[in-house]
């Protein structure tokens, strides 16, 4: 049984709390084989191999939904802890499908770690990902290796996530940088020379 850990606690979306580095007496742990992965995909051959990969990995329970109107019938239906999800789909593509989970009223879970599933990595399609609240990419054509890196980086991510009038997901900042010296666009950065805006950083893919 694998299982997956964190540095610190936090509470994670729909599971057990989770946490790395040395293991104390008491501490809990989520293996993999309870992380319940939803696939959003109009392409069935490439559900069934992400399907194929995850358990290969030791994620067993995998649901899959060619629409986005499905994966969020599904998400209804049972706890998401992680939703992968192509960009070209129709009618709905996974941009437009990202920022439904994130700014709906009615989402069932947007707090929920989105990866983008993408041939398409321009620094354009990134950012506009980025914007719509994504935890991460996965390029194609995908490895086992690179799916699991992933999902170990979106169930272990730290960041705090941001709501407000132009963004709802993870904060678009990675890195505290002690030679950045601004600008600061944050009520919280008016005293903290220590942080990095990443906004024109792309994410690599």
């Amino acid at each position: 049984m694998r299982t997956l850990t964190l540095r610190a606690y936090r509470p994670f979306t729909n599971c057990a709390p989770l946490f790395v580095g040395e293991i104390q007496e008491g501490d809990r742990l989520t293996s993999l084989d309870d992380i319940h992965v939803l696939v959003v995909d109009d392409n069935k051959q490439m559900r069934v191999l992400v399907r194929c990969l995850l358990r290969a990995g030791g994620i067993t329970k995998v649901s899959e939904a060619a629409t986005g109107a499905e994966a969020l019938q599904a998400m209804r239906g049972r706890l998401v802890d992680l939703i992968i999800v192509d960009w070209k789909m129709a009618p709905l593509d996974g941009l437009a499908f990202t920022n439904m989970v994130r700014r709906s009223p009615d989402s069932p879970n947007p707090y929920v770690p989105i990866l983008m599933l993408t041939a398409h990595t321009e620094q354009s399609r990134v950012a506009a990902a980025r914007d719509a609240g994504v935890s991460g990419f996965i390029k194609k054509p995908i490895s086992a290796r690179l799916l699991f890196d992933r999902i170990s980086g979106a169930l272990t991510d730290m960041r705090v996530f941001v709501r407000s009038e132009t963004f709802v997901g993870p904060d678009r900042r990675h890195l505290n940088d002690p030679l950045y010296r601004g600008p600061f666009r944050r009520d919280s950065d008016r005293d903290n020379s220590q942080s990095l805006n990443i906004d024109d950083l792309r994410w690599s893919a």
